[in-house]
């Protein structure tokens, strides 16, 4: 594709779409302070450092970043101890270490499998939480999604899965880099069991109009130089914002992926809970340190 990347300097004009491009080049320059693409495996900490306030020449301040571990507004809504409020198979799905954990493994092969937060129903908020994917495999965020809905997935000769824990809509992706493809998929925007799939793809800023397809707006890095941001084997703070029709992925500190969803009609558009995926074998999932801003 040959929309050039986009840059802190880059002056866009006054359009819906440009519009949709200047919010990813603010977000991926102010939200928080960049991790060194030469040392994608910093530890975990490192990103919530919060860099000092800094003035340019002209005289102007930057936005101060954001810490990871402010939680002001914030809810917990996993207490490191117990599943309550979430439900999923409980044969998939238990709490080790203070986290949620699902596993799928060669002796016990499990299929799509999701944890659903049954506490929450809402459209506009912000998600913190901390992932890891050992093993191979992969997992996703689930969020605005729904269950009990048909499932479109289904394999020959697989049973019929509980649909009420199968879950429909929105998911942050996060998957091991087991082959060239996984690896491009951590970080972006995938709506499950619709037919819409991937829409913004890691790198991307995408604009989604009715009866029209999506198109890309803009650029925000290389799909492989992002994932150098990408850890393995270790903890990922993962935050994710939907506003109205704008939904925005940060891991560790990198803008991946936005969307401007402008049909109001879209299933990415409606009210829903949020969840946990895990997918693959064998693959194991580890989410930690769940907080949700709830805005009206």
């Amino acid at each position: 594709m040959n929309t050039p990347t986009l840059t802190a300097k880059f002056h866009v004009a006054l359009s819906k779409e440009c519009t949709a491009a200047a919010l990813a080049v603010f977000i991926s320059t102010a939200i928080w302070p960049r991790t060194s693409l030469a040392a994608p495996q910093a530890p975990a900490a490192a990103a919530s450092q919060p860099a000092p306030p800094r003035t340019t020449s002209s005289g102007f301040r930057e936005p101060d970043p954001v810490d990871f571990d402010d939680h002001a507004g914030y809810v917990q809504i996993f207490d490191g101890a117990n599943l309550k409020d979430w439900d999923g198979d409980p044969s998939i799905w238990r709490v080790e270490n203070s986290a949620i954990v699902g596993e799928s493994t060669k002796e016990k092969p499990v299929g799509n499998s999701y944890i659903a937060y049954r506490g929450y129903e809402g459209k506009d908020f912000d998600l913190k939480l901390e992932i890891k994917v050992e093993n191979g495999g992969g997992s996703g965020i689930q969020y605005r999604s729904h269950t009990g809905l048909p499932w479109r997935r289904q394999r020959p000769g697989q049973p019929a899965p509980n649909l009420n824990w199968m879950m429909t809509g929105p998911q942050a992706d996060f998957w091991f880099p087991v082959t060239p493809m996984t690896a491009e998929w951590t970080g972006q925007f995938y709506s499950e069991n619709t037919p819409l799939g991937i829409i913004a793809w890691r790198g991307q800023v995408v604009n989604s109009s009715p009866g029209k397809p999506p198109r890309l707006v803009g650029n925000i890095a290389g799909r492989t130089p992002l994932g150098g941001y990408v850890r393995i084997n270790d903890w990922n703070q993962y935050l994710i914002m939907a506003r109205s029709g704008t939904f925005i992925h940060v891991l560790n500190g990198q803008l991946m992926a936005v969307l401007v969803d402008d049909d109001p009609n879209s299933s990415n558009n409606q009210p829903g809970i949020i969840g946990i995926e895990i997918e693959g074998t064998p693959s194991k999932v580890s989410i930690r340190n769940i907080w949700l801003k709830k805005l009206p």
